[in-house]
């Protein structure tokens, strides 16, 4: 605003609005780099193999029996760590309580640690007395229990922080109204919080499904890799690598990249974006 006597004209123009091109074009230079690195491998791969080794790959009787172990253990793995992350992600999200962090930086421990470490902790802590009293009653190390529990291990984690973010984004008003109409803990989480939370437990179980899929150094050490018995897929690209078979190795690593992206096509339609407020 001028004052009085000033001869300064007054302006009705609105503010200049300085253009979003080269903001958005820098981070899409930026992205896309990526994207086209991942895009690059995949045709490379696809360019290495064909049809007919793919073929080839799905007739051998060790690989068709490493995909039906790999759907077997995949799915058990899915739902034990749905089964026991729902209840840890219940209580971070709703309850404070001592060694809280402590107890959440320990949940992070196997997202965080190097894959054969893990595997070496899993072969090493089943080598203990109370390990060796598990394995005279159930077979473990090297067995098909092993691979779950491999999987289990690093899937579980993954599963804890999506449930955990899922619960905190359901507010806690609508269990304290079903606490006040009488019902108890239990039963305010079972008809009001997990229905609220059924995306968020598919979100969970697919990515600990597409995650189990892809795991390897734990399973290589704590399970092996023998032929026919605890041989998945990832031991299957590592066994025919080792034998020279590179076009059987390419064509089981597409399989297994064809699996990852319907597993995470599902979470993106029944899951992430049919949260609200997640785009602009």
């Amino acid at each position: 605003m001028t004052g009085p006597g000033s001869n300064a004209p007054e302006s009705d123009a609105p503010p200049r609005v300085r253009s979003d091109a080269p903001f958005l074009i820098s981070f899409a230079i930026l992205g896309g780099a990526y994207v086209l690195l991942v895009l690059a491998m995949l045709a490379a791969d696809a360019s290495f193999t064909s049809p007919r080794h793919f073929w080839a790959a799905l007739q051998s009787r060790e690989i068709r029996y490493a995909i039906r172990l790999s759907l077997l253990t995949c799915s058990l793995t899915a739902i034990l760590s749905v089964w026991v992350a729902t209840p840890i992600g219940y209580l971070l999200s709703r309850y404070r309580f001592p060694g809280k962090a402590l107890l959440d930086a320990i949940l992070d421990i196997p997202i965080v640690l190097p894959p054969l470490v893990i595997g070496l902790s899993l072969l090493i802590l089943f080598q203990t007395r109370p390990g060796r009293a598990v394995q005279s009653l159930i077979p473990i190390t090297y067995e098909v229990p092993s691979i779950i529990l491999a999987q289990f291990s690093v899937a579980c984690a993954f599963a804890v922080r999506t449930l955990r973010a899922t619960f905190d984004q359901i507010p806690v008003r609508q269990e304290h109204v079903a606490l006040t109409l009488g019902c108890g803990r239990g039963q305010a989480f079972w008809m009001v919080v997990f229905p609220e939370a059924r995306r968020g437990l598919l979100t969970a179980a697919t990515l600990a499904w597409a995650r189990s899929l892809g795991e390897f150094g734990p399973i290589l050490i704590f399970s092996g890799a023998t032929r026919m018995r605890t041989e998945v897929l990832p031991t299957t690209v590592f066994l025919e690598l080792s034998v020279g078979n590179i076009e059987a190795a390419v064509a089981v690593s597409l399989l297994m990249v064809v699996a990852a992206v319907a597993v995470l096509m599902v979470i993106r339609i029944f899951g992430l974006e049919r949260t609200p407020g997640r785009s602009l």
